[in-house]
C-alpha cells in the first residue's frame, strides 16, 4: 500500500493538537509528584470517557480510576486498555461526581483529571467540592473546561454577530438556545470557583488558541503541527501577551488542594 493510501495512524495524546499542550503539563506534573512522593500516583479521571488520558497515565506506571456516566465510553476504554501494557492499573467505573464517595475513600487520590466535564455537569461548584473530598491534602486537580471568548470569536468569524454578542453577555457563555455547550467559563470565574472549593490555583491559561482557528489543510505535516504547538506555548508563556490566553477554546488550570 502506498504512503498516500495508508490509513492514518491514530495520533497519541502527546501529538494530537487537541490534547498535546494539556498532556505536556499533566505529564510534567505527574513526574514531579512521583519524585516528591517516591511512588507512582493514584489518579482519578472524572469523565475520562474512552481513556485517551487514562491509558497513557497508566502506561507511565500510575494507577488510574476512570469514572464516567457513559457505559459505551467505558466499553471503549476497556478495549483500549486491553490493547495496552497497563490494563491491570486501570479501573473503569460507571458513575459521576455524585457517586465518587462510593468509589473512592476520602483523601485517597493524588491527582484528579477533570477534562471537558465541568461545563456539562448540573452543578460545577458541587462537582469541585466532590473532587476536593477524594483528593489527599496537597493533591492536584488538572481542570480543562470550555472558555467563553473563543466562542465569541468563532461566532463572529462565522458571521453570526448576534450569537457572538449573546455569548459575550450571557452568564453561562452560551450563544443561544441552539448552543450545544451547557456553559463556558472565564478565567476569573474558574479561579473563584476553585478557591471556594478549597484549591489554590498554581497555573491557568488557555489552550487551543490557534489550532482551532487554523484550517486543517494548513496543518498537513508534523512540522506544521509542531509549529502551531510552539506558538501556543509561547503565547501563554509571555505575560505581556497573556491576553491571547483568553482566546483559547479551552482553559487549563492546575490547582492544589489546600
Amino acid at each position: 500500500m502506498s504512503d498516500e493510501r495508508r490509513p492514518a495512524r491514530r495520533r497519541g495524546v502527546e501529538s494530537n493538537l487537541r490534547t498535546a499542550a494539556v498532556w505536556s503539563e499533566v505529564s510534567t506534573l505527574t513526574a514531579e509528584r512521583q519524585r516528591e512522593l517516591g511512588r507512582a500516583l493514584r489518579v482519578l479521571d472524572l469523565g475520562g470517557g474512552t481513556g485517551g488520558l487514562a491509558v497513557p497515565l497508566a502506561e507511565q506506571g500510575h494507577t488510574v480510576t476512570v469514572v464516567d456516566p457513559s457505559a459505551d465510553a467505558l466499553a471503549s476504554l476497556r478495549r483500549r486498555s486491553a490493547e495496552s501494557s497497563a490494563s491491570a492499573r486501570i479501573s473503569a467505573v460507571q458513575g459521576d461526581a455524585d457517586t465518587l464517595s462510593e468509589v473512592l475513600a476520602a483523601g485517597s487520590v493524588d491527582l484528579v483529571c477533570c477534562h471537558g466535564t465541568l461545563e456539562v455537569v448540573d452543578d460545577p461548584d458541587t462537582t469541585l467540592c466532590r473532587i476536593a473530598d477524594v483528593l489527599a491534602p496537597g493533591g492536584y486537580l488538572s481542570l480543562v473546561t470550555a472558555q467563553r471568548l473563543a466562542a465569541v470569536v468563532a461566532r463572529a468569524l462565522a458571521g453570526r454577530f448576534d450569537q457572538a454578542r449573546a455569548a459575550l453577555a450571557s452568564p453561562d457563555g452560551r450563544w443561544g438556545s441552539g448552543d450545544p455547550m451547557p456553559r463556558r467559563f472565564d478565567q476569573g470565574d474558574v479561579v473563584a470557583r476553585l478557591g471556594r472549593a478549597g484549591f489554590t490555583v498554581e497555573a491557568i491559561h488557555g489552550v487551543r488558541i490557534f489550532s482551532d482557528l487554523v484550517p486543517g489543510a494548513l496543518l498537513d505535516s508534523e512540522a506544521d503541527r509542531a509549529d502551531v504547538l510552539a506558538l501556543e506555548q509561547a503565547s501563554v508563556a509571555d505575560e505581556e501577551r497573556s491576553v491571547l490566553s483568553h482566546l483559547g477554546s479551552q482553559l487549563h488550570a492546575l490547582a492544589r488542594k489546600d
